[in-house]
């Protein structure tokens, strides 16, 4: 039975479908999957063993379908469920199952503070999808695989870091999603232990910013490492402090202590740390009692409000102590 999974960006949710893509290869007989998705994300899957092959969105939308077309898939498996995907779909004309993005009940929540969610998961939402083939889920939690050429070798950061360290994501797709960066040099000024800054290039300007004064103990590694060796950083670290972010489902999947830091999305949403039925410690941080949260599904470039108490009123005290009872843990 040959399945096309589809789902384009972005890099968390991807991971965060990888539960639907090893309970499906590993209960239906003789499961093939395919996976759809944008050429600059393939990196997430190429190494999934559950994953037969992996087709991407590239420069030319005629070949990408002619390429699926030729394939013969006897289903589709939606995961992304926009305009783009309704094409992928008419256009195999194959029986196909949509996840459901509960669009309607978002924007109650964003724009009237109506919340009609559903307690559950988003793990839970995507695998719902398969569960006409007899599918459950197998609570074994997300799955990340890296290659071992893009294993960090501990030459390749500080001596002042090999015997352990905190990984502290600084970045996130929207701004409102951040710390601001006083905030964040306010928590590595202020925390006793190792801290690697973990983020893409676009985030070593911030880095820079923040590590100055504490270059020892603080060390950037945005910008010099690939999305797969960031996600070994993580992999090795003690402890992992991130935003709501694509870093954060990848430490998840390694079962990594979290503390995650909420500014203008929630938990609510389904897309709080997951671990299937690990019981792994983590912490997660909001600020109570605002009546503008949240403002987006997926956030903004700068504060609707003009304010950002979202994250201004974060405190650093408090996560600083969360981080050293995880750590006691290790």
């Amino acid at each position: 039975m040959k399945f096309l999974i589809i789902r384009f960006s972005s890099i968390g949710d991807i991971v965060l479908t990888t539960p639907v893509i090893r309970c499906l290869k590993q209960q239906v007989k003789d499961a093939e999957i395919h996976f759809l998705t944008k050429q600059s994300f393939a990196p997430i899957l190429e190494n999934n063993p559950y994953v037969d092959k992996i087709i991407t969105l590239n420069f030319s939308w005629e070949l990408m379908i002619h390429e699926l077309q030729n394939e013969a898939y006897d289903y589709v498996i939606d995961l992304h469920h926009n305009l783009r995907t309704l094409r992928v779909k008419w256009s195999l004309g194959k029986p196909s199952f949509s996840f459901d993005k509960l669009n309607l009940k978002k924007w109650l929540l964003t724009a009237f503070k109506i919340n009609r969610l559903p307690n559950v998961h988003i793990v839970e939402r995507y695998l719902a999808t398969v569960k006409s083939f007899g599918v459950i889920n197998d609570e074994k939690g997300l799955d990340y695989f890296i290659p071992e050429k893009e294993m960090v070798a501990k030459k390749d950061l500080p001596l002042s870091h090999e015997f352990g360290y905190i990984a502290l994501v600084i970045g996130a797709a929207h701004a409102t999603k951040k710390l601001p960066i006083t905030k964040l040099k306010q928590l590595c000024a202020n925390i006793n232990y190792p801290i690697v800054l973990i983020g893409g290039k676009e985030d070593k300007k911030a880095g820079d910013i923040i590590c100055e004064g504490n270059d020892i103990k603080v060390y950037n590694s945005c910008g010099k490492f690939s999305l797969n060796e960031s996600a070994d950083l993580v992999r090795n670290a003690h402890i992992v402090i991130t935003h709501d972010t694509g870093l954060m489902h990848i430490a998840a999947a390694f079962k990594k202590n979290i503390i995650s830091v909420w500014g203008n999305t929630i938990p609510e949403f389904g897309m709080a740390p997951y671990y299937g039925n690990y019981s792994i410690p983590n912490f997660q941080f909001q600020v109570p009692n605002l009546s503008c949260r949240p403002c987006s599904k997926i956030g903004h470039n700068n504060c609707p409000k003009k304010h950002f108490n979202c994250m201004e009123l974060q405190n650093i005290d408090t996560i600083i102590e969360s981080s050293y009872t995880l750590l006691k843990n290790k």
